[in-house]
């Protein structure tokens, strides 16, 4: 049976130390103590361990090869996304590496193997669930490696970053049903703790109140971006005695999940109720009726945050002030949309209004 090649964890394990310490005794020996750097030296002589030219190269900042992590492959609003990442670093020499980190709790600890053992001169995240803290961590131990945070967002960060106007593109929606005439409108949300489902939420919840308008919880669906949290948001939508005449759907998974799940119940949009949905992904000006949607500039996002991440890798005091990036939305009229002629009085349900 073939021998398994010795790895970092191996040398922390036997060292009884954490893998970032290894890389820092290893890249960096003068910055921990002369008693952990002789325990490093023996756990790598016992374990065969070989610092190799990929991770001398990682150090060196040469390998010329980026990270990309994102929060979930399987959702198709970042192909766009991935695709423009890609076709910048390849116009500039460098590859893509792609890292899922849809694990929940592993996702630190998985983020900060790859950047331990593995071969990328930049960190390009998609995914605004890690905290500043855990980031600043990340990077000191791969050797102060560039990050650039990209589409979901992690204010006040200190690391460059490029997003689009969630809050504002979401009022803009929201507006857009507003000036159709319709006076009672609800929303389909993203999940709870995600930043960009928090944002347009209170960009919906800004028009709203901007035009007096009411917001009960009741018209406040939870949903989860996807079609399924959309489909089952439709069957509470049918048993809601007031309802309303227009949704705001988070994202447009969502609002395709709402809409079919809506004509099972005979409800038919837009006879019935306006929709609008958020991303503009391929399948909104296909669908029976073709969705209204906020589009979001997805290949300038990818683009501009590959470059901003090359460019900090190239010269990193290029920038000395985090540079901060927001991309307008472009609200895009289709069929699922239509005015009414004569708005009805406002009627809520008698649990109250939602504040926040």
């Amino acid at each position: 049976m073939t021998k398994k090649t010795p790895t970092i964890q191996d040398v922390a394990r036997h060292a009884n130390v954490s893998t970032a310490t290894v890389s820092r005794a290893l890249s960096v020996p003068e910055k921990v103590s002369e008693a952990t750097r002789a325990r490093v030296s023996e756990a790598v002589r016992v374990t065969g361990y070989t610092l190799n030219q990929a991770g001398r190269s990682l150090r060196q900042r040469t390998a010329r090869t980026i990270l990309v992590a994102l929060p979930d492959i399987r959702n198709s609003f970042f192909s766009t996304i991935l695709d423009a990442i890609e076709r910048e670093a390849a116009s500039r020499d460098y590859g893509v590496l792609v890292l899922n980190l849809y694990f929940g709790h592993e996702t630190v600890r998985r983020l900060e193997n790859f950047l331990l053992s593995n071969r990328a001169d930049g960190l390009l995240l998609l995914d605004g669930s890690l905290d500043t803290h855990t980031l600043r961590t990340l990077s000191a131990q791969a050797g102060d490696i560039p990050i650039v945070i990209a589409c979901e967002d992690i204010r006040q960060s200190g690391f460059h970053t490029v997003v689009t106007d969630n809050i504002d593109a979401a009022e803009r929606a929201t507006e857009h049903l507003i000036n159709s005439g319709h006076r009672q409108i609800g929303h389909l949300l993203g999940p709870e703790h995600n930043v960009i489902a928090r944002d347009r939420q209170a960009g919906f919840l800004r028009a709203l109140d901007k035009h007096g308008l009411p917001a009960p919880t009741e018209w406040q669906l939870r949903g989860n971006f996807d079609t399924e949290s959309g489909f089952a948001a439709a069957a509470r939508f049918v048993s809601m005695g007031a309802r309303p005449t227009a949704v705001f759907a988070a994202n447009d998974e969502s609002a395709i999940g709402f809409l079919s799940g809506l004509r099972q119940h005979g409800v038919i949009c837009p006879r019935d109720i306006s929709v609008v949905g958020f991303d503009d992904l391929g399948f909104a000006p296909h669908y029976v009726p073709p969705l209204t949607t906020m589009r979001q500039p997805r290949e300038a996002l990818g683009r501009m945050a590959a470059e901003t991440l090359i460019d900090t890798i190239e010269e990193p005091d290029a920038l000395p002030t985090p540079l901060r990036i927001v991309l307008r939305s472009e609200l895009v009229v289709r069929e699922s949309t239509a005015r009414i002629a004569q708005p009805e009085p406002v009627s809520v349900p008698v649990r109250g209004i939602a504040t926040s």
